[in-house]
């Protein structure tokens, strides 16, 4: 309810910076012009997202067939959320991650890396997906769709008081004014935007715990992907850096703190309210690694008895990755 809270008051104090920039910089018709150009942007690539995501970032579709055991696993957690069966897709890459897309619960996809299955274990990984359904579940990517519309708006009227000089009749702040807002509300509305995204986080850890009930597993799947993601690079997120607030973890290995540009909460932020909600729960026996534990293991794939395999694909074998689960 908190995290639903920040995120009403984050849209509208991003509606009403677009109001605000709008009438100082391009009147009702610039503001009108702006808000309808980013609308229909933003609607095109939100009904389209699953498969301009899916494509750019080379994801392969599996089914049962050639993934019987994370089919079950996706199945059963869409059964417990009360979503329905989405797509799975794998992404060929040795950093482990997982992204959710999709318009609705309706035409969801979820992606796990191959990376994903074989660094951790199985129930780290029914972890990750059950965090991925919490955002299917909360509509996120609609969330996120109305944000980056009312961002694009704000950037756009900061175009048109670039090129037209703010020359609204009704503008009360004179040259100076102009200039100063056309420079300061791109900015401010890129922060809220990204204040949006990490709001939208904490909400998918907490929920995607419930679904998996098993807090404790997301911790320390989280801790090994933030850890690993500087050790592994992910190719298609380096190409496509604006698809990184998609990703479970930001696989660029960003900066460590929360700061006002991320997309991403701080993970340690993030583990510590995973710890307190399974002490909540009344799990302390599945503790979380030390601090010098973390400093010192090394990135190695699942325990050997994992009972899992990286599905078949159109990979050549020979480049394809290896290890216990594949």
């Amino acid at each position: 309810m908190l995290n639903a809270v920040r995120t009403t008051i984050l849209l509208a104090a991003l509606t009403g910076l677009f109001m605000a920039v709008g009438f100082v910089v391009g009147g009702t018709a610039g503001m009108t012009l702006a808000l309808g150009f980013a609308l229909a942007t933003n609607l095109i690539g939100y009904w389209n997202a699953d498969k301009i995501v899916l494509r750019l970032q080379n994801a392969e579709e599996v089914d049962r067939y050639r993934a019987a055991d994370l089919f079950e696993m996706v199945a059963g957690l869409a059964g417990k959320a009360g979503l329905p069966m989405p797509r799975i897709y794998l992404i060929h890459s040795d950093q482990p991650n997982a992204f959710a897309t999709g318009r609705n619960p309706q035409n969801a996809a979820i992606a796990v890396s191959t990376g994903l299955l074989r660094f951790l274990e199985p129930r780290e990984v029914r972890a990750v997906i059950a965090h991925e359904m919490a955002h299917v579940r909360n509509r996120d990517t609609l969330t996120m769709t109305l944000t980056a519309t009312l961002a694009g708006a704000i950037s756009m009227l900061a175009q048109f008081g670039l090129f037209f000089g703010g020359r609204s009749s009704s503008n009360p702040l004179g040259p100076l004014g102009t200039i100063a807002t056309i420079i300061v509300a791109p900015l401010a509305a890129v922060m809220v935007q990204m204040a949006v995204s990490r709001t939208r986080e904490y909400e998918a850890d907490h929920d995607g715990a419930e679904i998996s009930g098993d807090p404790l597993a997301l911790a320390t799947a989280l801790e090994k992907i933030s850890r690993m993601s500087r050790q592994f690079e992910n190719p298609f997120a380096r190409r496509f850096p604006g698809m990184a607030h998609l990703y479970i973890i930001n696989p660029l290995a960003g900066s460590s703190m929360d700061n006002l540009f991320s997309t991403h909460p701080n993970v340690e932020n993030r583990i510590a309210a995973l710890v307190r909600q399974a002490e909540e729960m009344g799990q302390t026996g599945r503790g979380r690694p030390s601090g010098a534990e973390r400093r010192d293991r090394r990135a190695r794939p699942a325990a050997s008895g994992a009972s899992w395999r990286v599905p078949g694909t159109s990979t050549p074998p020979e480049d394809r990755p290896r290890g216990p689960w594949g």
